[in-house]
Parts: C-alpha cells; sequence; structure tokens
C-alpha cells in the first residue's frame, strides 16, 4: 500500500484540496456499498471534475503502484464499487456535463457521473426520451451504468445499457485517453472498445463520458395490474401482449411476501380486496392512448384473477409503487442478500417453483422475496433474515439457476459478491479470455482489484 503521505499531496495537486476527501465521517458513504452488506476503508476519495484529471489520477497511481476503485452513484449491490483493500476510490460524480444534445439525429453526450433522471430531464426537454429506466433513477450515474451494463424495466422494448451506446471516452491504467465520441451509427473500423467496456465494471477503463442515441417520447401511456394464477399464467399474458402490441414497454412480476412488505412499509392499500399468488404489472406507450388496445388483449388473456388500469399519471404511479417500493421494503427489513438473476423464459416458471424451497432446504429461517421482469427472464432473489456472511443459500439459489440454464448475473454484474461462482456460469476456456483482457489492458492491475475475476 502506498503511504498517504507520499499519494495524498499529489492527488491535492491534481484536484485541489477541497476533493480529496479523507475525513472518516466523509468518506463513509463511499466506503458501503447500497445493500450495506459490502463495506471496506479508503486512505482517501479523489473527487475529478473533468477528463484530464481523471487521466493524471490514474497515471499517478499507476507511478505509485496504488489500486484505484471507480465509483459512481454507489448504487451497485455486489460490492463491486467500494474499497476492499484500502484502495483509493475515484469518484466521477463530477463529471455531470450533457452536452452536444442533437435534437436532429436522438444522440447525446453525457459525463459519467450524470444521474440517469438528469439525463432523462434533458432528453424530455427536446422531444426525446432514454431507453433504460431504474428505481434508483435519481442517484445512479451513467458511467456506473455503462460499466455494468445496468438492465432495468424497459429492457423488453429497448435492451440495456449495451444497446444505448454510440461512443466511449474512458482512461487507460496507463493514464491515456480512449475517446470514440461524439459515435457513429455505423463504424466497423477495428475491434469494438465501447462494448467492450461495457459492463466491465471498471477493471479494464474508467469511463468519463459516452455516447447515446435516445428513443423517441411515447407521450400516452398506460398501466395493468393484473392478479394472476401463477406465474406461468404471468408469462403466458405477457407472451400474448408482444404479439398483440408492439407498445408493450415493461412486464413487471412480483409476489405476495413482496406485496405485503411494501403495504406495510409504504402504508399503501392493498390493489385488490383479496390477496393472490402472482401480480403482473405491464405498461404500454405510444404516441396515443394505448388503453383500449391493452384491454381488449386482456379480455382474451387467460389465468387473470383481477385487474386494474390506469392511463393518468398519478393513476399509473400508484400502480408502479406496488412494484418500485419493493427494494425499499425490503432494504427497511434488514440487509438482505440480493441474488440478481436470469433464466431461460422456458425455465423461469419451474425455477420460481423451486428456489424458495431451495433456500429453506439450507436456512428455514430465512425469509425469500421475489421480483423481476418477466418479459426478459430475470428475477431479483432477495433473502432476509440472515447473517451478512452466511452463503449458504446463495450458493443454493446459484446453483438452481445454473443448472436450469440461467446466468448468475443478469444486470448488476458480478463484483465481488458472485465471483465464487463464475465458474458455474463462465467455462475455463471464458475465464481465461477475460483474464487475458484484464492483463492487456491493465497490466499492473490498479484498476478494481478483485472485481470480476481474482486479483494475481
Amino acid at each position: 500500500m502506498v503511504p498517504p503521505d507520499t499519494l495524498l499531496p499529489r492527488l491535492v495537486a491534481i484536484v485541489g484540496e477541497r476533493h480529496v476527501l479523507t475525513d472518516p465521517d466523509v468518506r463513509a458513504g463511499y466506503e458501503t456499498d447500497w445493500t450495506r452488506r459490502y463495506q471496506g476503508s479508503t486512505p482517501a476519495v479523489v473527487r475529478p471534475a473533468s477528463t484530464p484529471e481523471v487521466a493524471a489520477v490514474i497515471e499517478l497511481c499507476r507511478e505509485l503502484g496504488a489500486a484505484i476503485v471507480p465509483q459512481g452513484g454507489n448504487t451497485g449491490l455486489v460490492g463491486g464499487g467500494v474499497p476492499r483493500n484500502r484502495e483509493l476510490v475515484l469518484s466521477l460524480r463530477r463529471l455531470d456535463t450533457i452536452s452536444d444534445l442533437d435534437a436532429t439525429s436522438g444522440e447525446v453526450t453525457a459525463g459519467a457521473g450524470v444521474t440517469l433522471s438528469a439525463l432523462q430531464e434533458a432528453a424530455l426537454a427536446h422531444g426525446w426520451n432514454f431507453g433504460v429506466d431504474l428505481a434508483s433513477r435519481d442517484s445512479a450515474t451513467i458511467g456506473g451504468m455503462v460499466a455494468t451494463n445496468a438492465g432495468g424495466i424497459r429492457v423488453l422494448r429497448y435492451g440495456g445499457m449495451r444497446h444505448q451506446l454510440l461512443g466511449i471516452e474512458a482512461i487507460l491504467s496507463s493514464g491515456a485517453i480512449v475517446r470514440r465520441l461524439p459515435g457513429l451509427l455505423k463504424d466497423n473500423s477495428g475491434y469494438d472498445l465501447t462494448q467492450l467496456l461495457a459492463g466491465s465494471e471498471g477493471t479494464l477503463a474508467v469511463i468519463t463520458a459516452v455516447r447515446l442515441k435516445l428513443i423517441p417520447q411515447q407521450p400516452q401511456r398506460a398501466v395493468a395490474l393484473l392478479a394472476v394464477d401463477d406465474i406461468a399464467a404471468a408469462l403466458r399474458v405477457v407472451s400474448a401482449v408482444r404479439r398483440a402490441l408492439s407498445s408493450l414497454e415493461a412486464a413487471e412480476v412480483f409476489f405476495p411476501e413482496g406485496l405485503e412488505l411494501v403495504c406495510r412499509h409504504a402504508g399503501l392499500a392493498p390493489p385488490f380486496s383479496a390477496g393472490h399468488p402472482c401480480y403482473l404489472l405491464l405498461e404500454c406507450a405510444g404516441q396515443a392512448d394505448e388503453s383500449a388496445n391493452l384491454a381488449d388483449v386482456l379480455a382474451s388473456a387467460t389465468g387473470i384473477r383481477d385487474s386494474a388500469m390506469a392511463a393518468d399519471r398519478p393513476g399509473r404511479e400508484r400502480l408502479w409503487a406496488y412494484r418500485e417500493r419493493h427494494t425499499e421494503a425490503i432494504s427497511a427489513e434488514g440487509i438482505p442478500h440480493k441474488l440478481d438473476v436470469t433464466l431461460p423464459m422456458a425455465r423461469l416458471a419451474e425455477f420460481e417453483s423451486r428456489v424458495r424451497g431451495a433456500i429453506a432446504a439450507v436456512e428455514p429461517s430465512a425469509r425469500p422475496v421475489l421480483f423481476g421482469h418477466a418479459g426478459d427472464g430475470n428475477l431479483h432473489v432477495n433473502i432476509l433474515g440472515l447473517d451478512p456472511g452466511d452463503e449458504r443459500p446463495d450458493d443454493a439459489v446459484l446453483r438452481l439457476v445454473a443448472g436450469l440454464g440461467g446466468s448468475i448475473s443478469a444486470e448488476h454484474g458480478i463484483g465481488i459478491a458472485k465471483m465464487p461462482w463464475l465458474h458455474l456460469t463462465r467455462s475455463a476456456a471464458d475465464r481465461e479470455a477475460m483474464r487475458a483482457i484484464k492483463s492487456a489492458l491493465d497490466p499492473s492491475g490498479i484498476l478494481n482489484p478483485g472485481v470480476v475475476i481474482p486479483s494475481g
């Protein structure tokens, strides 16, 4: 470890004294992740305000052999954005400029520290929108979302973050700047570094800005909350709506244990007079009101027990609250184990029917709470009532996922939380290729060491 007396004065010379944070109380917010399950310590948090400053900080760290953990909004759930072994935290929040918004082509450049909500507001002001949306939109930053290839609620229609990318600016471990901005819809001139860095979790380079494509505004929205027989029925409804309506934008599923938790935590009345085994929330968006079309499709669907629909904004937000407030309600109950997984659509119902039993078999007192994205096979398995270090239920869940042909991470990355299970779904050849790429781009091993693949 580099002595602070050697590192800190030179960091101050780059970014200024105000932006090298060493006070323990100030550092604390950067040293613990959103789940509160992963935490560490850092000698300092450095907050550069420009790409040249980021490059200078990284070049200095390479010179001194000081490891770096890049951090955006610190909304990650797998421990990949907090220091584990006294690494320097490189906060990118001050890189918050939105520029070159082209209202003709629907493209924009966003700094790594731009929040998702700020990007959405800027796009809407120019007649566009952004294709990715998350419940953590006010905190999640664009750089972190690209680094983890975030997904969210609109993947069904628009894809995840890598599908929005047209170009990137990033700093290699040498301090050299890679710049593919403003970005082109067609650019076949060699290796696609933009896509390589998407999902790399800060292990290959530090993203400072990205060029993004925007989507047309869809001002008319219709939301339906359905009580259904089970998740198999929910998937049949989603399939029917997808075939009939190209306007389907979100398909979210949750279950009685999550609904009860949300209603109790948020003080909400249950959406229906009786409880049901499974709940499905659908949102369609277009230039015209899709309420009647959605209602027509649902009228012929089977397995629906009850329903509520809204087209006005307050009504839509009321229905969405039952799904979007799951995360805060779960966190209010304690420190959860969060397992973000994806299954082949044909195996999703089987997984949901087996996963609670798999958890109970190793820890009967555990409280699983499931919710997720019914249109892309992604379920979030949250487990309450566990010691933070008890990974037996995690092991049971991830082995079940692998056995059904799924992935141990759908949209939050590997971080440090899932690294021990990477071998379940990525072959030895896969992992060796990943190590080779890491070694080539970060030969000194200073960028987020120990994340995704083991150090050394």
